[in-house]
């Protein structure tokens, strides 16, 4: 194999050096933010803000105590000052001269925590998916939509990825032929990071009752609550919500695509039954107007055997096939013994795209992962596992935003909230 460097790996490191060297100019004012959700990414998040510059973290919030304590104690290592401490979301968003607030909440809060947000008038970076349903995201586009006047920025990190960008502008410019198909998929073994999922009292310093929230309240077990809540059905919903998204949004910005039209899963609890409780194997097949994109992951079992592509997408092209990854993109030409063309490219994409966020609000203007964009993202994957749920083949509607002559698959385009949270959406 050929590998080539190409003028294109300097320019994109050069442009994320450029992102950040704006970003921590000296500013007039200092921003401050708060964080809902500090028990992993909301402080990789925070982390990220602090290295972008020009921000203080002033508050944080979080139903465990132990999380409020250990990760203020490291934040005022990290600014010199202490942040204020929250447990109801409402307190941190109630405190005086708050600019704008990082949601890290596990997704079945996203909807509360933003809309509340929106209605203080504050700003937000609110970690992917958009929402736990399909309901939830459009109340929450509706409530942007609302308050134009707040900068909105969602998690989608990959979209700063100088690979996928240039992998864009290489499918743009033609030299890959009609793309056919897109394959993507993330495959690993999770076992090694699964926890007990016996039933049992929560620690003492966790609002269990509160973690839960809108969502029902199922037993606690170590399994289902801090970090490993991504694989239980209930908050995280699975792989292919918490992970496959990003490559889903990906594929999406990259081919400019909508959402898809027909959407068939297939897949199941194979391996690790009673450990979890979303499919450990899925394969899903997203019908876009463009082409289809069939989604694979597997939770268990040996690497690939080619693991560096393993986390990927495949752009198969009647001229040649394209494999996009964070850091890379290689493109194999049609043809026996034609050689191939590899890329490399390294963004820190968490960054760049949180100092892209902190650009936007200083100069009043929304960032690049607009809402809508976020929505039809969120919706698409929601919809797999809808399809998976239902057992049917889900057809969707874009312009009217329903599942067409389907009444099992559309009763869970909304998920009834516990007392006594009320449900945002109110078609």
């Amino acid at each position: 194999m050929m590998m080539k460097s190409s003028r294109r790996t300097f320019l994109g490191a050069a442009a994320g050096a450029l992102v950040l060297a704006r970003s921590a100019s000296p500013q007039e004012k200092t921003l401050k933010l708060g964080v809902i959700g500090v028990g992993w990414y909301g402080m990789v998040d925070a982390k990220a803000a602090l290295k972008a510059g020009g921000v203080e973290i002033a508050a944080i919030c979080d139903v465990d105590s132990d999380h409020l304590k250990s990760n203020a104690d490291e934040l005022e290592k990290l600014q010199g000052k202490r942040p204020h401490t929250f447990k109801l979301h409402q307190d941190l968003l109630n405190l005086k001269d708050l600019d704008a607030v990082i949601i890290a909440s596990p997704p079945h809060w996203h909807a509360i925590h933003f809309i509340d947000a929106l209605e203080k008038g504050l700003d937000i970076y609110c970690e992917k998916p958009l929402s736990y349903d399909v309901r939830e995201g459009r109340a929450m586009a509706d409530a942007a939509q609302k308050h134009q006047d707040s900068v909105v920025q969602i998690g989608f990190q990959r979209r700063q990825s100088q690979a996928f960008q240039q992998v864009k502008e290489f499918i743009a410019s033609g030299k890959a032929g009609e793309i056919v198909q897109v394959d993507a998929q993330i495959h690993y073994n999770a076992a090694g990071g699964l926890k007990d999922p016996t039933p049992q009292d929560p620690p003492v310093s966790l609002d269990w009752d509160r973690w839960c929230g809108p969502g029902p309240k199922i037993p606690y077990s170590p399994q289902v609550g801090h970090f490993n809540w991504r694989l239980e059905k209930t908050s995280g919903h699975g792989h292919l919500i918490d992970w496959g998204i990003h490559l889903i949004d990906a594929t999406r910005m990259i081919l400019d695509l909508s959402t898809p039209k027909k959407i068939a899963a297939s897949g199941g609890l194979y391996h690790l039954g009673g450990k979890i409780t979303t499919p450990d194997s899925l394969t899903v097949h997203f019908e876009f107007d463009r082409c289809p994109v069939v989604w694979r992951h597997r939770l268990w079992g040996a690497e690939e055997y080619a693991p560096e592509v393993n986390n990927g997408i495949f752009f198969y092209g009647d001229q040649a096939t394209v494999f996009a990854s964070d850091n890379r993109w290689i493109v194999i030409p049609k043809g026996r013994n034609k050689d191939r063309e590899e890329h490399s490219v390294n963004t820190d994409a968490g960054l760049n795209h949180m100092a892209d966020f902190l650009n936007a609000v200083r100069g009043r203007r929304q960032p690049s992962c607009l809402i809508a964009d976020a929505f039809q993202s969120t919706a698409a994957v929601q919809l797999g596992m809808i399809s998976y749920e239902s057992d049917s083949v889900v057809r969707w509607d874009q312009a009217s935003e329903s599942i067409i002559d389907n009444p099992q698959a559309a009763s869970l385009l909304k998920r009834p909230y516990r007392d006594p949270w009320k449900h945002p959406y109110k078609g």
